[in-house]
Formats: structure tokens, sequence, C-alpha cells
């Protein structure tokens, strides 16, 4: 914990010592993303700091109540701005991750990288990473404690909204006694539970049910029964008026049928590539088998992108899955 205690005292010099900020996440943002770069932004604002929050995808409509989040603004509403040298990154395994955002960053900018994915590759000038964090809302928790900044009802909203999400509502395995402690915490700032449970976890779009029942009639399964996969391409997105922010949760289904230990979407992209999302139950570390394809993420949920056909991608997939499976098999 020393090592984390000195990291969060340079974060916070670096913030300290900085005027104007670029607060940015990955692409496609889920609830850590968002939780986390307006838990930022709010963390700056106290700190009397002018922060600017971007995403190159437009933020989902589940998330687009929660306290500052019409204050993320689109990539081209910065076309025109002057880059920036002090930029905060959250969420963000690899600049690559962040899209067209690189291009509003200096190329000697001073960049604090704060992360939790065990893939990321150490970007930036300053860091705050720990793989043991169930949600970088985690670690931004600990370093807000350790500034003794005084919790205001809309940060400790945002941190709990990456908490809750990232942990699936507290229901994956990296549900740690820390984090409901913390969790339980940030309730007592005003924090209303049932309200973000409602908006995050409960609320779905018409895009995004259409897009479920198009990706569950392509849903088959492995002769042993322990892969689960589905399908969407471009023009269920086109027929469904679905966005990028409609994909949140669907991958899920496919893991979550009885019998299945690893659940996969595959998704076309406009590019010819193909988009694979992973989901794995207790036994595969899906980050091993997106790693393998130049991608990322988390033991019990990953992703890549791959080139090729459709009929190749799925199958170098199912493969790479399949070889995983066994190396666990007893």
């Amino acid at each position: 914990m020393s090592r984390m205690n000195d990291s969060f005292r340079e974060a916070t010099r670096f913030v300290l010592e900085g005027d104007r900020f670029l607060v940015v996440s990955h692409v496609d943002p889920d609830g850590d993303a968002i939780g986390s770069t307006l838990a930022v932004g709010h963390l700056l604002h106290l700190l009397g700091k002018r922060a600017v929050m971007v995403n190159a995808s437009p933020v989902p409509a589940k998330y687009g109540k929660l306290p500052g989040a019409e204050e993320i603004v689109k990539l081209q509403e910065l076309r025109d701005a002057s880059p920036f040298d002090r930029v905060i990154a959250v969420d963000v395994a690899d600049v690559e991750r962040m899209g067209d955002c690189r291009s509003l960053i200096t190329s000697d900018a001073l960049l604090l990288n704060i992360d939790h994915h065990r893939t990321n590759n150490r970007f930036g000038t300053h860091h705050l990473i720990n793989p043991d964090a169930a949600a970088t809302a985690e670690i931004l928790y600990d370093w807000i404690e350790s500034m003794e900044i005084q919790w205001t009802k809309e940060l400790a909203t945002c941190v709990y909204t990456g908490l809750l999400t990232d942990t699936g509502g507290f229901r994956y395995s990296n549900t740690t006694p820390s984090v409901m402690k913390r969790a339980a915490r940030l309730l007592e700032f005003g924090v209303d539970a049932p309200w973000i449970a409602e908006q995050v976890l409960e609320t779905l779009t018409i895009g995004q049910l259409n897009l479920l029942r198009r990706g569950l009639s392509t849903l088959r399964l492995s002769e042993d029964g322990r892969i689960a996969w589905m399908w969407l391409t471009l023009q269920d997105f086109s027929e469904s008026g679905a966005g990028e922010g409609d994909l949140d949760g669907i991958v899920n289904y496919a893991r979550n049928v009885i019998g299945v230990e690893v659940g996969i979407l595959f998704r076309q992209l406009k590019s010819g590539a193909v988009k694979v999302s992973l989901r794995s139950r207790r036994r595969v570390d899906v980050s091993e088998v997106a790693g393998f394809f130049g991608g990322g993420g988390h033991a019990r949920a990953a992703g890549c992108t791959v080139a090729g056909t459709r009929d190749e991608v799925e199958r170098r997939v199912l493969l790479r899955v399949s070889e995983a499976l066994e190396r666990m098999d007893p």
C-alpha cells in the first residue's frame, strides 16, 4: 500500500501544479469509464481547476442523467480548441483506446494514467494503476480519501456508479469486502443507490432491445455446451436504430446460459474487421485470449478486434477459447 500512497501523492502534485486538464476515457464507454470521467471532472472543479471532459463515443443514454454527464463534450466540439498539455486518462489500458481523442493531446503532454486493467501498458508520465482494484472508480475513491477532499453527493454518485457497474451490480467475483465497504460509505454522502441501479442496470433503450433480439436469434453453442456465441452485423445496427451505447450487457446473455463457461459476442465493424467481446464465469482468463489477438481486458471480461472474414474470425477465436478451456480441465 505504501507504493500506492506514493503514487497518490504524485498524482495530487500533478493536479495541483496544473490549471487546465483534458479528462478522457476509452471509446464505447461503460459505467466505470463514464463514472470515473465525471468523478475526475468533479474533483478538479473542487480543486479550482479547469476540466474539459471528452469521449470519442457518445455517452450511452443510461448514463446521461449522472451529475455532470451533459458536460462531456463530443470530439468534434473541440476541433478548434488548443491542444492539451495536461491530461488525465481514466479506465484506458492503452492510448489507442482513446480513439481520435489522441489528436487533442500535445506530443510532450504530461499525462496521468489511472486504471485497473492488468493489460495496461503504463503509457503516460504519471501513473495510478492497480490491477487488483475492482474498478478504476475504486482507485479514485482511495485517491480522493488520501487528499482528504470533502465528498459531495455528486462526486460520490459518480464513484459509486463505477463500482456498481464494473462489479455487475455487486455480483461479479471482483466484489470484495473492500468494495462493499467503499460503496457503503459512499451511501453516507447521499448517493441514491436505488435510482442509480434503475438508471444503469434496469433501463433499456429500444435500440438495445432490438439488438438483443437479433443477437439472440444467432445464439449457438459448442458441442460440449461450454462456449456460447452470438453475432451482430452492420445491418443489425442500421435496422435496429441502435448505436454503440446499446451494446452494453448483450454479451452476458451468451455467458449466462447454464453450463456455459465463456460467452462471446462477435460484432461486424465498418472497417471489415470483427470486434470480439468475451465474458467468462470462473475458469477461463479471457484477457489471455484477447491478448493473443492484440486486445486485452480483465480475467472475466475482455475484448479484441480481429481482421478476417466472419467464418475465419469465428473459427480462430473459438479455437483459442477451446484451447483455454482444455488447459483448465483436470
